[in-house]
């Protein structure tokens, strides 16, 4: 998970973020409820901060779903108990999973310690599931000859028209779908805000917050 709570725009200033918490509450659940133990690591091991906007009310269909949210989050214990990603082994694990919000962008999108395990939990075959702005950290997954872990690879990821539709297009320094393309990665886009989600072998990624639920399936099934 990203350890930012800030988003560096164009101009220099900074905008307020984290990981969008349905990301995060919906799969964190349904793994949970599946018996599954979760482990959250971020870069030095910095408690994970949610994006306050991703708790309100219009963002989540009102606000019974947004408090319904806030529950989760408080069911999240290991939030407070986060390890460097430097030091997570991945024999030590059967998935991987990665959540979005614009956090990512910040810090997981250039981090070296995350890119290596990226790298090398796609080529184990262990279910690798990504969401929203999660691929961002696809950026760092770089080979030794230089060439991304993930070019050609299909992926689901937020999508130019979501930032635009979503404001913050006009004000970010790069966009999300416009840099994996650059990077190789074959991005499918599909209508904005529905659920979408593209498997690829062991590869498991979502377009937006809606489609945390089907990952989340996706990723159960694969862990069996």
């Amino acid at each position: 998970m990203t350890g930012a709570d800030r988003l560096t725009l164009a101009d220099g200033s900074q905008h307020p973020t984290g990981f969008w918490a349905e990301e995060a509450v919906v799969p964190y659940r349904a793994l949970k409820a599946a018996g599954h133990e979760i482990v959250v690591a971020t870069p030095g091991g910095t408690p994970p901060p949610v994006d306050r906007a991703s708790l309100a009310a219009e963002v989540n269909g009102g606000q019974e779903r947004a408090d319904e949210i806030a529950r989760g989050l408080e069911e999240m214990t290991e939030l407070g108990e986060p390890v460097k990603l430097a030091e997570a082994d991945l024999d030590d694990f059967a998935a991987v999973f990665y959540p979005g919000g614009h956090g990512p962008m910040e810090d997981l999108a250039v981090d070296e310690d995350s890119g290596r395990l990226l790298v090398a939990a796609l080529d184990s075959g262990r279910p690798l599931a990504v969401v929203c702005h999660g691929p961002a950290a696809l950026l760092a997954a770089v080979r030794a000859d230089g060439a991304n872990a993930f070019a050609g690879r299909p992926v689901a990821a937020f999508t130019n028209e979501e930032e635009t539709q979503g404001g913050l297009a006009p004000r970010v320094r790069w966009l999300l779908e416009d840099r994996l393309t650059e990077a190789g990665v074959d991005v499918r886009t599909a209508a904005p805000w529905a659920p979408h989600v593209v498997v690829d072998g062991n590869l498991i990624t979502g377009q937006n917050p809606a489609s945390s639920a089907q990952v989340a399936e996706e990723l159960l099934k694969r862990l069996g």
